[in-house]
């Protein structure tokens, strides 16, 4: 697929994000917790959340699609299948979260290693650990690519974990799995992440039943008297990321547009793009950002560095780096999550951005230029890197052609040309050929 993009012209109207994906993803997981129906609306048409619903089937999850984005979930009659098959489970990383609900639920189960976007190693040894510590045993066959987990003595058993860094995955994998656990212990999470998606997904599992409470940076969770959770419903929160995407692709575009999400998920973005000269405001009803910049009104360069919510998003770095390429003066942009975050940097290039890599101090320094030219650029290992060679198109003089032959984008984002284009943007699919 290849995105054509006729630049230059501003955005201008409102839109409503889609639900967020990595959110949905481990919802998605949490249903292996019960047998009873689980729905879920608001969940995003993504090619990662396709790979993740197949996954449950495989698993023994009865998916049933109940609108455009809504799904029931419930158990099928041959019950749970604690052996996920290679194909669909290695497409994607959150798949790997399977392992902790399968481990609780069934007392043993396979996984393959997990994939996903190409932004550096992600390792699961802090799941691992985590599990370890709620009694299981792990093998891992590096040969054949797959995890194996049983739990001693039959059964998982509540624990303290302290995590030594606060991954997301890891933090909401073992939240799932210690839900899942019966009895009425506590499991504690230390230096657990703080990222909303967390609190998303804790909404579920005290819909279902469970209990759990943040403090800060600790979570706790109770096992369950019973032995198993309940069903539930719930409406995925909108997706942070992609709000953000579109509030950048407003300042380098240029013109004013209302972003429908939720606004204190966006802090750090919002302090980053007002101290670079754009207006943004939360609007009076709180579920939205109005975000403008007028023609030709400067850009100023500014210092980044990724961090752990509530610090800049390490997804959000491709995006605002197509932003810093038109700041007056020299701009750095310092990746602290992703060793390999710079995908987006060759692509932006040939778009005329001033861009060099300092590798090992993982920082990007921007030079900003007065105007990008358009060219045909390529999408490399990272869906969001593709966002960001599509927003620097918006701002471009001619005609941008994003490449993306492995569907990266829409790993990420369900309705991107369709919501840049009700916002005003010259922006068509087309076949390549």
């Amino acid at each position: 697929m290849k995105l054509v993009i006729e630049g230059g012209r501003p955005l201008r109207g409102e839109v409503a994000v889609q639900g967020a994906k990595n959110s949905a993803l481990h919802l998605l997981a949490a249903a292996l917790l019960t047998d009873e129906p689980i729905v879920l609306q608001r969940v995003p048409e993504l090619s990662d959340v396709r790979a993740q619903l197949a996954l449950l089937e495989a698993l023994g999850k009865r998916v049933e699609r109940l609108s455009a984005e809504g799904y029931r979930l419930r158990a099928s009659p041959a019950g749970l299948r604690p052996l996920a098959p290679p194909e669909p489970a290695r497409r994607l990383r959150a798949s790997f979260h399977v392992l902790g609900p399968l481990l609780a639920r069934c007392g043993e189960a396979a996984v393959p290693l997990p994939g996903g976007d190409a932004i550096g190693p992600r390792p699961v040894d802090l799941h691992l650990r985590g599990l370890e510590a709620l009694g299981a045993h792990i093998e891992v066959d590096k040969g054949r690519g797959v995890v194996y987990a049983r739990a001693r003595a039959g059964a998982l058993r509540p624990a303290r974990i302290e995590l030594p860094y606060p991954s997301v995955g890891a933090t909401i994998h073992l939240m799932i799995t210690a839900a899942g656990l019966p009895g009425p212990g506590r499991t504690v999470i230390e230096n657990a992440a703080r990222e909303p998606e967390i609190d998303d997904v804790a909404r579920l599992l005290r819909a279902m039943g469970a209990r759990v409470e943040r403090t800060g940076s600790r979570l706790e969770i109770w096992g369950q008297d019973s032995t198993e959770l309940r069903g539930a419903e719930h409406q995925v929160m909108p997706d942070r990321i992609c709000a953000g995407t579109y509030a950048i692709a407003v300042a380098i575009a240029g013109g004013s547009a209302i972003i429908r999400c939720v606004p204190w998920h966006l802090g750090a973005l919002v302090d980053t793009l007002q101290a670079m000269g754009v207006v943004v405001r939360e609007r009076p009803d709180g579920r939205g950002l109005e975000v403008a910049r007028g023609r030709g009104a400067p850009l100023r360069a500014i210092a980044i560095e990724t961090r752990p919510y509530p610090g800049f998003p390490t997804d959000l770095h491709p995006p605002i780096a197509a932003l810093l390429a038109l700041a007056d003066g020299e701009s750095r942009l310092r990746e602290t999550v992703f060793e390999d975050r710079f995908a987006y940097v060759e692509g932006l290039r040939r778009l005329g951005a001033q861009i060099e890599v300092d590798a090992p101090r993982r920082t990007a320094i921007v030079r900003g230029v007065r105007a990008l030219e358009g060219a045909d650029v390529r999408v490399r290992r990272d869906n969001r890197a593709g966002a960001a060679l599509v927003l620097a198109g918006l701002a471009a003089r001619g005609t941008t052609i994003v490449h993306d032959d492995e569907g990266l984008i829409p790993r990420g984002y369900s309705r991107l040309v369709e919501d840049l284009r009700a916002l005003g943007a010259n922006i068509e699919p087309a076949e390549d050929g």
